[in-house]
């Protein structure tokens, strides 16, 4: 399956394996696995009720300087926290959060700058449109694999039929949660569809930042020659601060795993997040990662380095 995903996408990914052990409860799965699982007790409101997740560090500043320029805003996020803990997995208010954060900086005349990203980024801002419609779908293939081959993103070359099924999907059931392999276990991001861009952010980052949280990759898909050539050509930008290319390459052949798939299985998952939430159990997200093989490029060893 991981070399049908490659070759369809035109992405790659490194050789190294995972062991199976990574499925042991870690990551965003102790303590959130609490809040994954449905209600439960949990910590009290403040800080401390985070501290526990091996992937706070990485959000530690943020979390600090939000509770020092702004404590009542932050014990009120920590109260909203601990209401988000009896809802499941899916719920709309965690989903809604790109459309929320896009209103308010429209808003406001302006992008946050947190976001980071070019707002209706077009396909005329990379590549001169007119011009490649002479040439054929391989050529243009040619062009753009080419051109960001020598740059530190992810990109594709998706064939008419791949995306229009995607797509459709996508209509139906514009989010899913999913799981990126981290040397501690598994890091959860929520991905969400705003037209014809896919927007990641943490899991972790939604629970503290509501929906005022940045956007860590955002995935730009172009139709415009797939009538006449039948491609869609597909780039993305990240925040390096909190991934590299190949966590990106992960989270970007995962949409195809879960919404391009022919696995009823598979595809099912995306319709329990999104309209049985109560049924759905993110460890099922993992099992079809493992046996995908697409987490194989992300080893402990390449992850040591991050904060």
């Amino acid at each position: 399956m991981a070399a049908a995903l490659q070759q369809a996408w035109g992405l790659c990914w490194g050789p190294a394996l995972r062991s199976r052990a990574a499925l042991r409860p870690l990551g965003l799965l102790a303590p959130p696995c609490r809040e994954l699982t449905g209600p439960g007790p949990g910590p009290g409101p403040g800080e401390a009720a985070l501290e526990d997740n091996p992937f706070y560090g990485k959000y530690r500043h943020k979390i600090q300087e939000l509770r020092r320029s702004s404590p009542d805003v932050f014990e009120s996020r920590m109260e909203k926290r601990n209401e988000v803990k009896k809802q499941p997995v899916g719920y709309s208010k965690q989903t809604e959060f790109i459309k929320c954060m896009d209103e308010k900086a429209e808003a406001l005349g302006t992008k946050s700058s947190k976001a980071r990203f070019i707002k209706d980024k077009t396909l005329d801002s990379i590549l001169h449109v007119e011009m490649v419609k002479e040439k054929s779908a391989e050529e243009i293939k040619q062009i753009w694999n080419q051109y960001f081959s020598a740059k530190d993103t992810v990109y594709a070359v998706i064939p008419s039929e791949t995306f229009d099924l995607l797509w459709k999907r996508a209509q139906k059931c514009p989010s899913f949660l999913y799981a990126l392999p981290r040397k501690e276990g598994y890091e959860f991001f929520v991905g969400q569809w705003s037209g014809t861009e896919l927007h990641f952010t943490s899991l972790i980052n939604i629970q503290t930042q509501g929906e005022t949280a940045p956007s860590h990759l955002v995935l730009y898909h172009y139709p415009e020659l797939q009538k006449e050539k039948g491609i869609v050509l597909m780039t993305a930008e990240m925040d390096s601060k909190f991934l590299v290319v190949h966590e990106a390459q992960c989270l970007a052949n995962q949409v195809q795993l879960f919404y391009a798939t022919d696995r009823s299985e598979t595809y099912e998952l995306v319709e329990i997040f999104n309209h049985r939430p109560n049924e759905f159990k993110y460890m099922s997200v993992i099992a079809e990662l493992e046996q995908s093989g697409l987490g194989r490029g992300l080893s402990p060893s390449q992850d040591s380095d991050k904060s």
